[in-house]
Parts: C-alpha cells; sequence; structure tokens
C-alpha cells in the first residue's frame, strides 16, 4: 500500500479556503456514484503492458468501497481504458506524438476490446447492477469518447468517489473533470495506485488543495453510516 502524505500547511489552507475542514457532513447514497477506474487486467496482472503492481494491493479497498456505496443504494461504475482505432476522433496526441510506436503497440494489444488486457481484473466485486463503461481518453468525462457522464445525469448524481489506477493519469484526470463538471468529488487515498508514492502523494495534495475531499476507505464508511442513520 503506498505510504500516504498529505501535506499539513495544504490541509490548513484548503480548511482556510473552505471555511470547514470537511466538506461533507453526510452523503446521499441515491445520490452517489463509486467510479472504478482502469482495473484491469492490462494494468493489474504481473508482467502486465502497463502494469502498475502497488494497483493488486488496493483490491480489497476498492471493494470495500464498492460495498459501501452498494449496500447504501448507490451506484458503481465501472470504466475501462480502450484502445479504439475506429473512434471518430482518435487521440492521435497521445498515441503519435507523447507515444512511440513500441508503446502504441503495447496499448493497442492490451487495451483494444477482446484483448486479455481489456478485461477487468478477476478480483473485483463487479455485481449484475454495476454498470461497466467503455472509454478512450484518461478522463471518463472527455465528450464523444465515454458515456459517463450521461449516465450519471441520467441517474440523478450529484457525488463521485473516485478509485482505481493511476492515481496521478486517469483516476486523477477523471476526479479534475467530474469536479469542473459541478459533481462534488471525493478521492480515495487508500483505494487509488500508481508507480511511486511520491507521484501518489502529489496528486492528492492536489486534490485536497483544489478538487476534492481525500478520505480512506475507513473515513467513507463512517461517513456513509452516518448518512443513513440520518435518514433512518
Amino acid at each position: 500500500m503506498h505510504n500516504i502524505k498529505l501535506s499539513p500547511e495544504i490541509i490548513e489552507r484548503s480548511r482556510q479556503h473552505r471555511g470547514r475542514e470537511h466538506l461533507f457532513q453526510g452523503l446521499d447514497p441515491a445520490k452517489t456514484a463509486h467510479l472504478i477506474v482502469d482495473m484491469q487486467v492490462g494494468f493489474l496482472a504481473p508482467g502486465a503492458a502497463v502494469e502498475i503492481p502497488m494497483a493488486r494491493e488496493i483490491v480489497g479497498n476498492v471493494n470495500k468501497t464498492s460495498a459501501l456505496v452498494r449496500d447504501a443504494g448507490g451506484l458503481n461504475v465501472y470504466l475501462r481504458y480502450t484502445y479504439d482505432e475506429n473512434e471518430p476522433v482518435n487521440w492521435s496526441f497521445w498515441y503519435d506524438v507523447i507515444s512511440s510506436p513500441e508503446a502504441k503497440e503495447r496499448s493497442r494489444g492490451a487495451f483494444t476490446r477482446g484483448a486479455d488486457g481489456f478485461e477487468i481484473w478477476p478480483g473485483m466485486d463487479v455485481q449484475p447492477q454495476d454498470e461497466i463503461l467503455d472509454k478512450t481518453r484518461f478522463s471518463g468525462f472527455v465528450p464523444g469518447t465515454c458515456d459517463l457522464d450521461s449516465l450519471l445525469e441520467k441517474r440523478g448524481i450529484e457525488t463521485v468517489i473516485v478509485s482505481g489506477t493511476m492515481t496521478n493519469c486517469c483516476s486523477e484526470s477523471t476526479a479534475r473533470d467530474a469536479a469542473q463538471r459541478n459533481y462534488k468529488v471525493i478521492f480515495m487515498a487508500d483505494g487509488n495506485a500508481t508507480l511511486t508514492d511520491d507521484e501518489h502523494n502529489a496528486t492528492l495534495n492536489n486534490m485536497q488543495a483544489l478538487f476534492a475531499e481525500v478520505m480512506t476507505v475507513d473515513q467513507l464508511a463512517a461517513l456513509l453510516a452516518g448518512s443513513t442513520e440520518r435518514c433512518a
């Protein structure tokens, strides 16, 4: 598990900006969605094309978050990173400028629909009532590349909880875009993973400073429990 370090200075700065210590006093579970980002074989399997070893260590916490949300009456949405050469607007900047030909081929081989790497990691607790959506960008909110925003709008979702991998890439991109679409955002400190503690903590501090409430799974459990008691 990552060694989590939130800066006391950033915590205090965010408290002063918000006028309170915590953004959330409670949640309406029916208006809450847990976004599980890219927990796929291509990221989690040993020796995978884009292996994130730490992602295997957060599986339990991500599943616990899903169970908490599901049991409270919220929505779980699994997002799958997808390589799609036939999409209307190809992501040429990432694949043809940022990526080497070898890196592009790894993505093609791992994340094309039907490839082994494309599938959700077998250890994830996917239930029939959960949603699964494909996305062709880091963020699930890029127009024309994923149906996430329209799904959440149809379901009346106001708050999103973000977990998955990579902390500083697809998880962070999705959380940032969610905040700018007026969703209230919770970012899981112990339910996201990337390659190094430094990268992980840099994102957690950015989230806390500007985009989200950073929480552990135990803190989320307490928040949801309190919300359920108030609704009883």
